[in-house]
């Protein structure tokens, strides 16, 4: 049995197992009637890079010891990880029209204790980044040669303890640990700037990798939605010695859906069925890919 790495998916492939994962995430919160969208759609190039190019990880063994860890520390955006989840073979598909139901795997954050393939828990924002470090440093004192991945949020990066943890990570050294911060510069209610009707991010006048870069860690920025550019950034990241790594990745909350990309009320808000047929004709998918997938 092989690690289940697939180091030869294409760049297109990969673009396309994005757009996929945007329509599943679309068509199952639709289906549910509530959950999250804009972050979901701006961290899907991430996910469809990481879960078919990147971890080493084997779907048919998901407790596999020498698998990486993924940890979804922004656990809000969930749906977007089941989706690639599902793809990848973890589950099938069709188990998304369950998603955030009461008897369901797939919860409105992640539940390790009811689905495999999940490394930890999260939605309290910042905790899943701390259990990340707990993770690489076990690794790294075992001597295992695995790698922890963390996905936050870039409001989640307002936490102390994101700090306390980047602080902990630099100072042992815990070059197997990657965090990567999905940098769409809006969060759930987005922040006033000059005009009170445009929202922006509060790092418009700071700068996040820069704050980073401040507690020892090797940073990376590049567009989040650049196929090749993620790719190429995550697998470099591997390469580096001595110090804990964070790409900051620069995406647009809503990406993929013109009448959602930057706008933060689509934070956590249900597309109609007129809004969901629009928003996967401009995915490619027209059909859905879930049978029966909208109510």
């Amino acid at each position: 049995m092989g690690d289940a790495t697939m180091t030869g998916t294409s760049i297109p492939e990969l673009e396309e197992g994005a757009q996929r994962i945007r329509a599943l995430v679309l068509e199952a919160v639709a289906h549910a009637g509530a959950g999250h969208v804009g972050g979901p759609l701006s961290a899907a190039d991430i996910l469809s890079a990481l879960y078919f190019r990147v971890l080493r990880i084997r779907p048919e063994e998901p407790e596999w010891p020498d698998r990486d860890r993924f940890i979804l520390s922004k656990g809000h955006s969930t749906i977007a990880l089941y989706a690639a989840m599902a793809l990848r073979g973890f589950f099938p598909i069709e188990e998304l029209k369950t998603f955030d139901a009461l008897d369901s795997r797939l919860q409105g954050h992640p539940d390790m204790t009811v689905l495999p393939g999940l490394d930890m828990s999260s939605g309290s924002l910042g905790l899943g980044f701390s259990a990340g470090v707990g993770m690489a440093l076990g690794a790294k004192t075992t001597g295992r040669d695995v790698t922890t991945f963390v996905l936050l949020g870039d409001g989640e990066c307002n936490e102390g303890i994101i700090w306390e943890g980047a602080h902990a990570a630099s100072r042992y050294g815990l070059d197997n640990l990657i965090a990567v911060i999905d940098h769409n510069k809006l969060q759930q209610y987005g922040w006033r700037g000059e005009n009170p009707d445009v929202r922006i991010s509060p790092y418009e006048r700071d700068d996040l990798a820069a704050r980073w870069a401040a507690f020892g860690w090797e940073v990376r920025e590049i567009d989040g939605h650049d196929m090749a550019s993620i790719v190429d950034a995550l697998e470099a990241a591997r390469t580096v010695g001595g110090s804990p790594v964070a790409i900051v990745a620069h995406t647009v909350k809503g990406r993929g859906v013109s009448f959602m990309e930057g706008d933060y009320q689509w934070h956590a808000k249900v597309p109609d069925l007129d809004g969901l047929a629009a928003a996967l004709r401009e995915l490619g998918h027209p059909d859905g890919l879930l049978k029966g997938g909208s109510r």
